[in-house]
C-alpha cells in the first residue's frame, strides 16, 4: 500500500491499494451507497463504497461512519484506485476514483462552520448563474450563499483552503523563489537587516512606535538604510526578502500596514541604467518562471478570478517622465511637468503604454527632483530631474527606485534643500564620510506584484493574514 501525496498522479496507481489523507469536501450516503469528495490542497477526488451483500458488515460499518462525517474533517482513507466509467465532472481528478475499504478520522471538524470552502470557491459568474437559477424557481436570491470579504478575512484559515487561495500563495512563493534565484545568480548576497530601529527609515512619519527598554524605537519602513550601509561596507550587491511596516491610514486596494519587501541594492559600474537593465531581466525571469512552473496554479486562480494573462516584452520598455507627460497630454489628461502622477494618470499611462508597446510591464525614468526624497541623485545633465524611476505592472506602481547620493557633501546640500538637517540623519549620514561607491536599488511590494500579475482587485487577497488600519486579527 502506498501513500498518495498528489491526487493528479493517481492514474498511475490503478488497481493498487492506496492511503490518502485529506479533508471531507462533500459527503453523501443514500441507502447502501456512500460517496465522499476528498480534498487535498487544490485537488479533489471522488471515493465511494457500496454494501451489495447483506452480510457485508465492513461496508455497512463504513457507510455508518460516513453518515457521521462533518465537512472539513481530516481523514485518512484506504481504498483501491479504479478507472471511472465516465469523467467525474465535479472533481479535479476526473478519470479515477477510490473504492473505499477503510476510513480513519484524524481530526473532526465542527458542524457549525463559519463558511464552506465550496461557497468560498465560487466565481462571480457562477454566483450570478445560481442567483438566476434561484429566481427562475421563485426563490429569494438570498438563498445563494455569497461569502463576503470580512467573513473570509475573519476566518482566514478556512478561506485559505480554496483552490484559488492555495494557488495564489504557491505563486507568491514562486515570486520569492525566482527573485532570490536570479539575484544569487547575478552575484548578490542575501542580507537580513534590523526591523526594530531607532528612527524612521523613510522620513519622519507613518511609523509604528514602540518602547525599547525605556527608549523610543520604531518598526522599519524599509531596509534601505541598511542596504546602503552594505554597499558602504563593500558588499557590492545585496538583496533582502523581509517584512516592511507602514503606519499609513490608507484604505485602498493596494496598501497594507505590513507587507513583504523584495529589496535589492547594487554598486553602479558606469551608468545607473544598469539597475534598470537588471530590473527588467529579474522580472523577465520571474514572469517566465511563473508561467512555466505554476501553470496549474494560474489556471486555478483564473477559474475563480478570471484574468487576462500578463504580457511583457523581451526588451526593456523605458519611458522618460517628460515623454510620459507628453503621452498623457496628447490623450487628453492633465499632468504638470514637475508633479508626481496620481493613480488615475498612472493607470491611463499604463493603458497608453500597452497600446503602443504591447506590454503590461514598463519603467518610467527621470522623475522630477521635486517629487523625490533628498537622497536621490540629481540628473547631472538637468538638475530639475533625477536619476530615479518607478516600475509599473498593469498601470500600477510596484516600486520607486533611484541612484542614491553617495558623496556626503552633495547629500548634505540636497537634504537641506528638502528641509532635512544632516545631523538628524545620524549614522546614515556618517557612513558617507568613510567613502562609498556609486549605487542604487529599489524595494518592491511582494503582495502588490502578485495582485497585479493575477489582476486581482485587492492586495489583501495576496497577504497571508493581512494587516490594515482596521485589521489586526486573526
Amino acid at each position: 500500500m502506498s501513500r498518495v501525496e498528489e491526487l493528479s498522479l493517481l492514474a498511475e496507481n490503478v488497481g493498487e491499494t492506496v492511503l490518502i489523507r485529506g479533508r471531507v469536501h462533500r459527503v453523501r450516503v443514500k441507502g447502501k451507497a456512500g460517496f465522499i469528495v476528498l480534498r487535498k490542497g487544490m485537488e479533489t477526488l471522488q471515493a465511494c463504497i457500496f454494501a451489495k451483500d447483506p452480510d457485508d458488515s465492513i461496508s455497512k460499518e463504513v457507510l455508518q461512519q460516513l453518515k457521521g462525517l462533518t465537512l472539513e474533517t481530516v481523514i485518512e482513507l484506504i481504498g483501491v484506485v479504479n478507472k471511472t466509467p465516465r469523467p467525474v465532472l465535479t472533481c479535479s481528478v476526473k478519470d479515477v476514483e477510490i473504492a473505499i475499504r477503510e476510513v480513519k478520522v484524524l481530526s473532526p471538524a465542527t458542524p457549525q462552520l463559519p463558511l464552506l470552502v465550496e461557497d468560498a470557491s465560487r466565481s462571480d459568474k457562477e454566483i450570478e448563474r445560481l442567483i438566476e437559477q434561484a429566481k427562475k424557481k421563485g426563490k429569494d436570491e438570498a438563498t445563494v450563499v455569497v461569502v463576503t470579504k470580512p467573513t473570509r478575512l475573519d476566518n482566514r484559515v478556512i478561506d485559505l483552503r480554496t483552490p484559488a487561495n492555495q494557488a495564489i500563495f504557491r505563486i507568491q512563493s514562486g515570486v520569492c523563489r525566482f527573485f532570490r534565484e536570479y539575484l544569487i545568480g547575478e552575484g548578490f548576497t542575501e542580507i537580513h537587516s534590523p526591523k526594530i530601529i531607532g528612527g524612521a527609515s523613510e522620513g519622519g512619519c507613518d511609523v509604528f512606535k514602540l518602547d525599547y527598554f525605556g527608549s523610543e524605537a520604531c518598526l522599519a519602513q524599509s531596509p534601505q538604510l541598511y542596504k546602503q550601509a552594505a554597499i558602504c561596507a563593500d558588499m557590492k550587491r545585496v538583496f533582502e526578502i523581509g517584512p516592511v511596516f507602514r503606519a499609513e491610514h490608507s484604505h485602498t486596494h493596494r496598501h497594507l500596514c505590513e507587507f513583504t519587501g523584495l529589496d535589492f541594492e547594487m554598486e553602479i559600474e558606469e551608468d545607473y541604467h544598469e539597475i534598470l537593465t537588471l530590473y527588467h531581466n529579474l522580472f523577465l525571469h520571474i514572469f517566465k518562471g511563473l508561467n512555466t512552473v505554476f501553470a496549474k496554479e494560474l489556471k486555478a486562480v483564473d477559474e475563480q478570478y478570471p484574468f487576462e494573462p500578463f504580457v511583457f516584452t523581451e526588451k526593456p520598455v523605458i519611458i522618460s517622465f517628460p515623454e510620459g507627460v507628453k503621452m498623457l497630454r496628447e490623450a487628453g489628461y492633465e499632468q504638470a511637468d514637475e508633479e508626481d502622477l496620481a493613480a488615475e494618470q498612472e493607470k491611463a499611462l499604463g493603458r497608453l503604454v500597452k497600446e503602443k508597446f504591447g506590454t503590461d510591464f514598463y519603467m518610467l525614468d527621470k522623475f522630477p527632483m521635486a517629487v523625490r526624497p533628498f537622497y536621490t541623485m540629481p540628473d547631472p545633465e538637468n538638475p530639475k530631474y533625477s536619476n530615479s524611476y518607478d516600475i509599473f505592472m498593469r498601470g500600477q506602481e510596484i516600486t520607486s527606485g533611484a541612484q542614491r547620493i553617495h558623496v556626503q557633501k552633495l547629500l548634505a546640500e540636497c537634504a537641506l534643500k528638502k528641509g532635512v538637517t544632516p545631523e538628524s540623519l545620524g549614522a546614515y549620514f556618517d557612513n558617507f564620510a568613510y567613502g562609498c561607491p556609486p549605487h542604487g536599488g529599489a524595494g518592491i511590494g511582494l503582495e502588490r506584484v502578485v495582485m497585479l500579475f493575477l489582476d486581482l482587485p485587492n492586495c489583501q487577497m495576496t497577504s497571508f493574514f493581512c494587516r490594515t488600519p482596521t485589521r489586526l486579527a486573526p
